[in-house]
């Protein structure tokens, strides 16, 4: 093997996570949100471990969705973002695709399809409203006219209406609350199944949960609060990124390790190259001192990330020799801690590792 940078996937650990997004609402069936590659962890591979139990996959298009089902997957898949133009109706109609609709100009392009092509039939809709976080959805006045123009489409099979939650994963702030009057609002004496639960929601607002919830992020084992949380503690890594020291080196004191010169050695150092760095996805932004796990107990790294290197300080660590496993996050240290220290979320690490990281599967 060449360079052994390598991120372990544990399918059982994610199937894991599944169950006890499940738990939290045991009458809800949930869609796996599996977009951005499984946020990295390899879409046709979760989405086989997955499949025998799961309800749906969801995914942000229908590229994405297309992978899935020449891979195989049978389940139902939903678009989260909906289709962009109207060649992509029959491909959804063909595949047995879930689409979410969230304007009104995809509306008009839905009953103009629809009317162009009377036999098609069993489309599932997902209508998104806008209940605060003013990214996608329809204006909620617009709920009634829309409710009934896709009822009146005899292509259309069912509807579910769906919304997403813009601070669900800070549960002090008042905005989950708001936007969950604006929903019951909306749709009150409406009998139509609902998705507001993203991961937050789904782990720590029950009164959200209703017919399906849509867990995303905690099924990699990552959690979406700040603060520790019971539901994250029950919650197994989805992924242990491993790489391994190169090279090894004497560093005087007074001398600086890496670029820009930003760590300076205060005593004589042992200082370990990893083969890892900003190319591979790990964050340029982790400071010295954002911790790696060598040998069964924490380093640290020392001086900038570069592109395919970090150094670390083997200060505690002298029987450290280089091809000594190195492990960035996962069994030993969340990512949740790794994306802190580099003022950022578990999400942008795990979705932005690059296809030189070799995946391995368990």
């Amino acid at each position: 093997m060449a360079r052994n940078l390598i991120a372990q996937v544990d399918l059982a650990a994610i199937v894991h996570n599944y169950r006890v997004a499940k738990a939290q609402a045991q009458h809800s069936k949930a869609v796996a949100i599996i977009k951005a590659d499984a946020y990295g962890h390899g879409a046709v591979a979760v989405a086989t471990a997955l499949d025998s139990e799961v309800d749906a996959f969801g995914v942000a298009a229908i590229e994405e969705a297309l992978e899935l089902r020449e891979a195989g997957i049978q389940r139902p898949i939903l678009l989260l973002e909906g289709f962009f133009e109207a060649s992509e109706l029959p491909l959804i109609h063909q595949h047995r695709f879930w689409s979410s609709l969230h304007s009104l100009e995809q509306l008009a392009v839905l009953e103009a399809y629809l009317q162009r092509y009377p036999d098609v039939h069993g489309l599932h809709i997902w209508l998104k409203i806008d209940s605060g976080m003013h990214r996608l959805g329809v204006n909620p006045v617009h709920i009634p006219e829309m409710l009934k123009r896709l009822q009146a489409l005899k292509g259309v099979e069912s509807i579910v209406v769906m919304s997403h939650f813009a601070c669900a994963d800070e549960p002090h702030r008042p905005d989950t609350l708001r936007q969950l009057e604006v929903l019951g609002a909306s749709l009150q004496g409406l009998d139509i199944p609902r998705s507001f639960s993203n991961s937050a929601g789904v782990m720590h607002w029950p009164s959200a949960h209703h017919q399906w919830l849509r867990p995303g992020i905690m099924l990699y084992g990552a959690s979406p609060f700040a603060e520790a949380h019971p539901v994250a503690d029950q919650l197994k890594p989805g992924m242990t990124l491993s790489t391994e020291i190169i090279a090894i080196r004497e560093v005087p004191a007074g001398d600086a390790v890496g670029y820009g010169a930003s760590w300076t050695a205060t005593t004589p150092t042992r200082i370990a190259t990893l083969a890892v760095g900003y190319a591979d996805g790990y964050s340029r932004h982790a400071p010295s001192g954002t911790p790696v796990w060598l040998n069964g107990r924490r380093a640290a790294i020392a001086g900038r990330v570069s592109m395919d290197m970090i150094t670390i300080d083997l200060t505690g660590h002298d029987d450290a020799v280089v091809r000594d496993k190195v492990e960035l996050w996962g069994a030993n240290l969340s990512v949740n801690e790794i994306a802190a220290c580099c003022n950022t979320i578990p999400y942008t690490l795990l979705s932005g590792l690059t296809r030189r990281v070799k995946r391995h599967y368990i």
